[in-house]
Parts: C-alpha cells; sequence; structure tokens
C-alpha cells in the first residue's frame, strides 16, 4: 500500500484486538492516516501488516498524559475511543482531555447482542449477593480485574465457584486473590488456530457448570458465551454494559463508523 498524502486527515485510535483491526483496516482502505494505541504488546500484534503510522504501547498516564499526547501530535481530525466497553476510565479521560484541547472525539460503541439461554441482566457484581445461587456451579468469565470483587459477591449467595484465568501476572494475580480452590481454576491459553471456544466448552462440561457469569461487552467474547449457554442450557448472568460517556459523538457498529468515516 502506497502511503498517503500528507494533507490526509489522520486519526488517533484507541482499542483493542477486537474491533480495532478491523476499524484501522477500514480507515487505510480510505487512505487515512492512523496512529494507533493499545495497552499491551500482545494487542500491538493483533495489527501487524497493517500499514499504521505509528503505534503507541502502554497506558496513557491519565487526563494529563492524553493532553500531553494531543499537544505531540500533528493536527488530528479525530481521536477514536473504540476501547473495551468496561474500560470507562480511559473513556473518561479522553472525554476530559479532548473537550479542554477542543479536539473532536469520536466514541466507537460495539452493537447489542441477543440470544436465547436464559438470560439475567445485572446492574452490578454485587446483584449476585442477593441471588439464589446453593446448589448452582458458576463459571466466572468476567476477567481478571473483577474476577474477585464478583466471587466475593457470587459465594456470599451460596454458589460453587469456578474460574479460568489467563497465564499472566494480572490473571495469576487476580486468581490468588478471588480465594477459588486449585481444581476450581483453569490457568490456560488456547493455542493458535485453535477453535474459538473450544477450552471454554470443556471447562463447562468438565465442571458440570450450570450457570456463567459474563459482562455485557458486546463483540466476539459475549457472542461465544451467548452460544455455548444456549448449547449447554446454561443460565447466562450478564453484567450490565455501562452507559456511553455524555456529550460524545457515538456511532455503534462498523456499519455506522464506516458512514462516519465516508461523509465526516
Amino acid at each position: 500500500m502506497h502511503d498517503p498524502p500528507l494533507d490526509q486527515p489522520r486519526v488517533w485510535l484507541l482499542a483493542g484486538t477486537g474491533d480495532g483491526p478491523r476499524l484501522t483496516s477500514a480507515l487505510l482502505q480510505r487512505n487515512w492516516r492512523v496512529r494507533v494505541s493499545v495497552v499491551s504488546p500482545a494487542a500491538a500484534e493483533a495489527y501487524r501488516g497493517l500499514a499504521v503510522e505509528s503505534m503507541a504501547i502502554g497506558a496513557l498516564g491519565g487526563v494529563r498524559g492524553i493532553a500531553e499526547e494531543l499537544k505531540r501530535q500533528a493536527t488530528l481530525h479525530w481521536v477514536v475511543d473504540a476501547t473495551h466497553p468496561f474500560a470507562t476510565k480511559i473513556s473518561q479521560d479522553l472525554v476530559e482531555a479532548c473537550l479542554a484541547a477542543q479536539q473532536p472525539l469520536l466514541r466507537f460503541e460495539r452493537p447489542w447482542e441477543e440470544g436465547h439461554a436464559a438470560t439475567h441482566l445485572l446492574q452490578t457484581g454485587a446483584d449476585l449477593s442477593r441471588m439464589a445461587l446453593s446448589g448452582q456451579r458458576l463459571l466466572l468469565a468476567v476477567g481478571g480485574r473483577h474476577l474477585a470483587e464478583i466471587a466475593a459477591s457470587a459465594r456470599l449467595a451460596g454458589g460453587d465457584l469456578f474460574a479460568r484465568a489467563m497465564p499472566t501476572r494480572l490473571g495469576l494475580r487476580s486468581a490468588l486473590a478471588a480465594g477459588l480452590p486449585p481444581d476450581h481454576l483453569a490457568v490456560v491459553r488456547p493455542l493458535q488456530g485453535e477453535p474459538p471456544g473450544q477450552v471454554e466448552r470443556a471447562l463447562c462440561r468438565r465442571w458440570g457448570i450450570t450457570a456463567v457469569v459474563c459482562r455485557q461487552s458486546g463483540g466476539m467474547t459475549e457472542r461465544l458465551w451467548r452460544r455455548i449457554a444456549e448449547e449447554q442450557r446454561l443460565t447466562l448472568l450478564l453484567l450490565r454494559r455501562p452507559p456511553s460517556p455524555s456529550g460524545v459523538d457515538t456511532v455503534v457498529g462498523e456499519a455506522a463508523f464506516l458512514k462516519w468515516v465516508d461523509h465526516g
């Protein structure tokens, strides 16, 4: 691909591995100059082969760090916030920094997912403590940062708890903090080329899982758990997605994003 002319509009895209590479590819195909920010080297791997202008890896340093980054960059047509729906801190920091700098900000939201499994929507993880979970075997699929908090609430309601942790420092530390017995914890990463959901399906069968707690995050992960819940007749307990930051232009789904790009 030829480099776009220097006067082409530039975008700073903050995203992860789910939506970011697809949005980046669409922007590049339209000859936009794209700077990408991700949180880890593993996330950056998903952008390999894409001709981004630059790739930043790591934390941004809050509102002050974002403001400094905006000053360092050349004129940006947009900052695009395509971070995880539950990454509310970074989204609010972007709102504050972009507003102060009079920098246009666009929020990308994943579409809402639907399914046919028995589903209960939880306002917060604390709602689990008020449910009748005695005799239920719960798989906690909520990510490392929330695992200990969710485990504490579910344990109060009498649930028998299980979890899968990623073999990372955060994953192991979170699993230990959750206080799960060793035989109720699987520390495993899917093998490259492995069919999506193979590990999750096997764990649900092995442990006799009756309910899964996951986040209403949209995208591939939520779709996967909805499918497994339907296949194995499990109850799905969904942590409600936080609302989008107020006062920000927001598009939902890739089709709406591409329409915005083409006409913005």
